[in-house]
């Protein structure tokens, strides 16, 4: 059913990145097309098939017929799944395609139920437990990691957050209400602080691989972990931040117009959408602000 690669363009190379990947531009086409929310409605047996052909395409052969824009869909589909690492299929709740409908979801609901403890104890936890599936399906697959560091990691997290939030909480019942609609990213910035670091200690513990261009193993850098590791923290943050600290000066204006507060059951979704809004684009330009090497 394969035959030597021929539908294809002379030197082709599926793993080549189709932008250049040395500029934040670049990075950002890279990023929107494998960050695309609609390949989480891609069907597992398509996935599949999507990773045989690109690993047939890298072995120099393909099924007949198939054109380049068929390669790149698979690759697309690829890179969206796959930890590329370990070329496993990540879980579909960590997929970094995944961020736009899940975090909407959750961000959303933060924003919207910041007015009580229990409110901002509960969204903060299902916040924690998100994130920890996404930077555990994200970590560097080299560096394994066991049940009981996920698990102090992630209460350590989840802690972090709680206390930030709580605390901000009670301290801005008397402060203007703005700075109560902040608090959530207050506490979602400190518990990426924690969260990251954490889950991926062995990094920073044991070092990682650094390599040259041509992928020749030159040893191991515990400077190289810290340094990614705070990047991925700083991405995390930016990725959060326009949406938590511009929504609610929207919502803010908003809720002073007698419609808004004759709907009050929809502002809940409404900020959900917006949420949606601001993550379609920021999930993909925050994974784009450093190299990924």
């Amino acid at each position: 059913t394969y035959t030597k690669m021929a539908t294809v363009s002379l030197g082709f190379n599926i793993d080549s990145p189709r932008w250049d990947q040395s500029t934040f531009v670049g990075r950002l086409k890279h990023f929107l097309n494998i960050t695309d929310p609609r390949t989480v409605l891609v069907p597992e047996e398509e996935l599949d098939r999507a990773k045989a052909l690109v690993e047939g395409c890298r072995a120099g052969l393909v099924p007949p017929g198939s054109s380049q824009e068929q390669l790149l869909y698979a690759k697309k589909l690829y890179d969206s799944a796959f930890h590329p690492d370990s070329g496993e299929k990540m879980n579909l709740i960590g997929r970094m395609s995944f961020q736009v409908p899940g975090g909407m979801a959750i961000t959303g609901c933060m924003l919207q139920f910041y007015r009580t403890v229990p409110a901002v104890v509960f969204w903060q936890w299902v916040n924690q437990s998100f994130n920890a599936f996404v930077n555990y399906t994200n970590r560097n697959a080299a560096s394994p990691i066991s049940l009981r560091q996920i698990g102090v990691a992630y209460v350590t997290a989840t802690g972090a957050a709680l206390a930030t939030a709580v605390g901000l909480n009670l301290y801005t019942k008397r402060a203007p209400p703005l700075l109560a609609r902040w608090v959530p990213f207050a506490a979602v910035a400190a518990a990426n602080c924690v969260n990251i670091p954490m889950m991926r200690q062995q990094e920073i513990i044991n070092g990682i691989t650094v390599t040259d261009e041509n992928n020749n193993e030159l040893g191991h850098s515990r400077r190289a972990a810290v340094k990614g590791i705070a990047q991925v923290v700083l991405s995390r943050i930016t990725m959060a931040a326009p949406g938590m600290i511009i929504l609610p000066v929207i919502m803010e204006q908003l809720e002073k117009f007698t419609f808004m507060q004759r709907i009050r059951v929809l502002h809940g979704p409404l900020q959900v959408l917006l949420c949606g809004g601001f993550l379609l684009f920021m999930v993909p330009a925050a994974c784009a602000l450093f190299p990924q090497r």
